[in-house]
């Protein structure tokens, strides 16, 4: 199995802690966001990855090579338009390192319990999105089961029905919270899919569960791993990496 880090964007939001320096390599406590994913990844025994870069990429690069060059075969992929793409096109450059292949997919800002990845792992579906229960807005991207969507108690293999920052908030189960895993078959099916909306219809500036949203119907899915009673923290504005400082639990300081 690979682990496939979307790394490129410029998080905006947080400057002035991102002008010189890419979200994911922010400190939390003692360490960085990237390698907190990273080390967890490792730990559970992944050893291959490819990364995605963009915005002051060459830092990713060095950091990765200088921690983990003895640990890890990892492939980089710059996605040089990053400034004016969304992470769907980040998810595209990486097809020719993971079609057909198993992966895991993170976003590289996560901060969360390096026990949400083996539960991920230890789940039987073949495909699987992890899910977390707050109470939602409209920023959030918001998954909706069948379950969810006619307000019934659901269970651990809910399948997908929607999944968008659109969806009305009484309906969905919860966010997303950016881990999944694919199989060959869906990372088949997905760059299928993606190859239509890079190459015909332009929608470079999407968010990429777009693409898991258009597979549904034919199909494809996830089966939903509701993660919420383990830590994870969003990281979208400098309040927020305070709050996280605070709100970390000691044991993953």
């Amino acid at each position: 199995m690979k682990a496939l880090i979307l790394a490129a964007g410029t998080a905006s939001r947080l400057r002035p802690l991102t002008n010189d320096t890419p979200k994911c390599l922010l400190l939390v406590g003692q360490r960085t966001l990237l390698g907190r994913s990273m080390d967890a990844l490792i730990q559970n025994g992944i050893r291959e990855f490819v990364i995605v870069t963009g915005y002051l990429h060459q830092q990713i690069e060095q950091f990765v090579s200088n921690q983990y060059a003895d640990q890890i075969e990892v492939t980089f992929i710059h996605n040089e338009v990053y400034a004016t793409t969304n992470n769907i096109y980040s998810l595209w450059l990486a097809r020719p390192s993971v079609e057909g292949e198993e992966i895991l997919l993170l976003d590289s800002d996560l901060l969360y319990d390096p026990l949400i990845i083996a539960r991920v792992l230890e789940n039987d579906s073949p495909n699987v999105l992890t899910l977390i229960r707050h109470p939602l807005g409209e920023e959030e991207m918001k998954v909706v089961t069948a379950a969810s969507r006619n307000n019934v108690q659901g269970n651990a293999a809910d399948s997908i029905l929607e999944i968008s920052k659109t969806c009305r908030p009484d309906k969905a189960a919860g966010e997303s919270l950016g881990i999944e895993k694919m199989s060959p078959a869906y990372t088949h099916a997905l760059y299928r899919e993606l190859d239509t909306m890079m190459n015909q219809e332009h929608l470079e500036n999407k968010f990429y569960e777009l693409a898991f949203e258009r597979l549904i119907p034919q199909g494809h899915t996830f089966s939903v791993l509701d993660v919420t009673d383990l830590f994870s923290c969003e990281l979208d504005t400098v309040e927020d990496f305070e709050n996280a400082q605070q709100k970390i639990p000691a044991s993953l300081y």
